[in-house]
């Protein structure tokens, strides 16, 4: 079972998929710009402001999908003591806390033409804004901590208590009366929104997707080479 987390093994594998991931990128991304910036209607009352929509949204999206992701690998890795665990957690976590920013900025640039503001405390906006403190203190722990025992540790800690706050952010447009609109689209019911405007999200959200997976491929590409240049033979 072990011979699966070589170094060697994997890097093989993995330093190859960049330069793939990278091409189909740049064609899903291609083809989401033309949808959404030239294909897609304008909105009835947002007008062309609702276009910002196809980065902000993709990008909210992807953060809360991969906090999520990280949160199940730390607890796997801590109570499988598998150290390759938290290898792909860390290296998730940077695409992760840019997509949260971009999501957060995005959000205060539609806020402007649709509130008359660039930021209110909202419930939406603030649980975005609380999650991201989380990735920050996610990623700091890896910088100040050099005990691998206490990093885990600590790390595990900070997504237990951080994924509490995802489900907050999905909700909390339902839970509470706030700015932010309802959710427009809904996996169990019918959506709100036009099909017009769902494909271009959608392909924004995949070019997205890609976009993370490949800083990811990088991202643990690079801690695989560390850890060969240490002389293990396994994670």
């Amino acid at each position: 079972m072990f011979k699966l987390f070589q170094p060697n093994r994997i890097f093989r594998i993995t330093s190859k998929a960049p330069k793939y991931i990278l091409f189909l990128f740049v064609i899903v991304l291609s083809i989401g710009l033309t949808e959404a910036l030239i294909l897609s209607p304008e909105d009835y009352k947002q007008s062309d402001a609702v276009r910002i929509m196809y980065v902000h949204v993709p990008a909210a999206w992807t953060t809360l999908g991969i906090f999520s992701s990280i949160t199940l690998l730390s607890i796997s890795g801590f109570i499988f003591k598998n150290k390759n665990f938290f290898l792909i957690s860390k290296s998730l976590a940077p695409s992760g806390f840019v997509f949260n920013i971009i999501a957060l900025v995005t959000g205060s640039i539609w806020g402007k033409p649709t509130w008359g503001t660039w930021w209110a405390w909202d419930a939406r906006i603030t649980s975005m804004l609380i999650l991201a403190l989380f990735y920050a203190m996610y990623l700091v722990s890896w910088r100040i901590y050099e005990s691998e025992e206490k990093v885990f540790k600590i790390t595990t800690f900070i997504t237990i208590i951080g994924i509490v706050n995802v489900p907050i952010t999905k909700y909390s447009v339902d839970w509470w009366n706030t700015l932010h609109q309802p959710a427009s689209i809904n996996i169990l019911s019918k959506s709100s929104i036009h099909s017009s405007m769902l494909f271009p999200l959608l392909i924004m959200t995949a070019a997205f997707a890609l976009f993370s997976l490949l800083i990811f491929l990088m991202k643990y590409n690079t801690e695989l080479i560390k850890i060969k240049n240490k002389g293990l033979d396994r994670l």
